[in-house]
């Protein structure tokens, strides 16, 4: 796995580009010179976790034959207030819509925090991680 990062102008804007081509913006906060062109790095950590979580959750969601309508997945955190700001507190919350069994919603969350989401497991070593669901018919 390989990504690559320009700068785009004389500031802090960034993309990062991945093998296959596909393009991200990132840019920091005005403070350090950022033009809120892009997301913050810390925020694409979040949007990694919640991703990850929802590629599992998806996925094993259809394996289990459960059909879903709709799905949303919202992150929330806190950092240190100390350099290096990492993420402290994490909460995960799925929103689900169909007629969806709750014992498979559980074993499906549960399966992508304890074994297969590696960007949960990254993040644990730092964030205590927690996760919340609604099933919406």
């Amino acid at each position: 796995m390989k990504v690559e990062i320009e700068r785009v102008n004389e500031k802090v804007h960034l993309t990062a580009k991945n093998e296959q081509g596909v393009i991200v913006h990132m840019d920091g906060s005005p403070e350090i010179g950022g033009e809120e062109l892009g997301a913050r790095p810390m925020q694409l950590v979040l949007m990694a976790l919640g991703g990850c979580t929802s590629m599992d959750m998806l996925s094993m969601l259809k394996k289990m034959r459960e059909e879903v309508k709709s799905y949303k997945v919202s992150v929330d955190a806190e950092r240190a207030t100390e350099h290096p700001m990492v993420f402290t507190k994490i909460h995960i919350h799925y929103t689900l819509e169909g007629k969806l069994k709750k014992e498979n919603v559980e074993k499906a969350i549960a399966l992508s925090m304890d074994k297969y989401c590696s960007v949960t497991h990254m993040l644990n070593s730092t964030a205590t991680i927690t996760h919340s669901y609604e099933i919406k018919n």
